[in-house]
């Protein structure tokens, strides 16, 4: 049986281990030493081969579906720089978009000047601002809000 294994094994291009023999039809296997003999026997189906042991995806696909709902995204998941995440350019986009949203809204509904509106924008533009509470702050520091 050895020998017929062997010659199934190098017939079928995979390892010993994955050929199954049809036990109904051990005495036809036992019989069979040449090449042509094998190839019969496989092509009847008295020889098969096993499936490949593949790697089970369940895991990662189950991880998969937690990082679209968010999980798993904490401090210690991140690899890299803060700006590998999201761009310097984009975050300040981001960031200026918002502030000069802010203060157009304040022109428009007429709460502060045109000249504060003009030095809030440079200042904006300059980088001056962290972010939208940062110039909500000044505007109130500096009493820029007009009261009627």
């Amino acid at each position: 049986m050895m020998l017929q294994r062997r010659l199934s094994s190098q017939i079928m291009k995979c390892s010993k281990k994955r050929i199954k023999f049809d036990q109904s039809r051990l005495a036809d296997i036992k019989e069979a030493i040449t090449n042509t003999d094998v190839k019969a026997l496989i092509s009847e189906g008295a020889i098969k081969r096993t499936a490949k042991r593949g790697i089970s995806r369940a895991r990662l696909r189950m991880r998969a579906g937690q990082l679209r709902k968010g999980r798993h995204k904490g401090e210690g998941s991140r690899r890299g720089k803060k700006t590998a995440r999201l761009s310097r350019k984009t975050s300040w986009i981001n960031r200026i978009r918002l502030q000069r949203d802010l203060i157009s809204k304040m022109k428009g509904s007429g709460l502060i000047t045109k000249q504060a509106y003009n030095d809030l924008y440079r200042k904006s533009k300059g980088g001056f601002f962290r972010n939208k509470r940062h110039l909500k702050l000044y505007i109130n520091e500096q009493k820029l809000i007009i009261t009627k």
